[in-house]
């Protein structure tokens, strides 16, 4: 395993004038070490650009502290150039445990594939999706018809599950979020909660005349026939919060805005 020095720091930038900018002015302040070799990783960007560190840190052991350069940055601490090091040595640390999918598309290929946010099924075409739920092995829905549905994970619980109108879920809560995309039929169903334990399998009724595309994060799988996910059951990245701008306040504040 690589040794990490204490208080190295690598900074790493999204492709934006204001995170590159950034990142080499920090760089000049705080020294700038390999990501090998690194303590920490701070990320400077936005939401996007936090969650593709984070995959690609994943299993490390590295922490990943964010400075948002980017537009919403939730999962991102305030940017300033001051008083890094004591910033991070007081950041509350929040692991991250991704999905995994597991998608057959119609040619009987298999791909599998990680999320930090959700796992999504669309609809393919103008046709709406046609899809049986199954979580654990047995059949909880049938014959669900909607533009699509997505297990999110409580990090992933304020992106587009929260604007498909799913629950917004606690970063250190034992639960996923099934939620639907504009449900058809049955069309009082909106959702429910499950144990992050669960495994939930989906499968694509009509194929051929209602084809369905699968999405983790951002690996898109055409044409699938069933999808399954779970919690991976070994990644995990650890990301960190000022204690004054934590997840649990992050959660509150958006679920008493309007």
């Amino acid at each position: 395993m690589t040794e990490h020095t204490p208080n190295s720091i690598a900074f790493v930038a999204a492709d934006t004038p204001s995170a590159r900018e950034a990142a080499q002015h920090l760089a000049a302040l705080y020294g700038q070490t390999s990501l090998a070799q690194a303590a920490v990783i701070v990320a400077l960007g936005g939401d996007g650009f936090m969650l593709q560190t984070l995959r690609e840190t994943m299993g490390t052991g590295q922490p990943i502290y964010g400075m948002n350069r980017g537009t919403i940055g939730f999962l991102m601490n305030e940017f300033s150039e001051h008083d890094l090091h004591e910033r991070i040595a007081a950041a509350v640390p929040e692991t991250i445990r991704p999905l995994e999918m597991v998608a057959v598309d119609a040619n009987g290929r298999t791909t599998t594939a990680l999320a930090i946010n959700e796992v999504s099924l669309f609809r393919q075409s103008y046709q709406a999706a046609k899809l049986d739920i199954l979580v654990d092995g047995r059949k909880r829905l049938d014959d669900l018809i909607c533009d699509g549905v997505m297990v999110a994970t409580p990090a992933g619980s304020t992106a587009y599950n929260l604007s498909a109108h799913g629950p917004i879920l606690p970063l250190d809560a034992p639960l996923l979020a099934l939620t639907p995309v504009s449900p058809f039929r049955p069309r009082r169903w909106r959702g429910a909660l499950l144990p992050n334990r669960s495994t939930v399998t989906f499968e694509v009724l009509e194929a051929g005349k209602r084809p369905v595309n699968a999405v983790a994060d951002n690996e898109e799988v055409k044409s699938v026939i069933s999808v399954t996910v779970r919690e991976a059951p070994d990644a995990t990245a650890t990301i960190l919060f000022d204690p004054s701008h934590s997840w649990d306040e992050r959660i509150l504040t958006e679920q008493f805005r309007y």
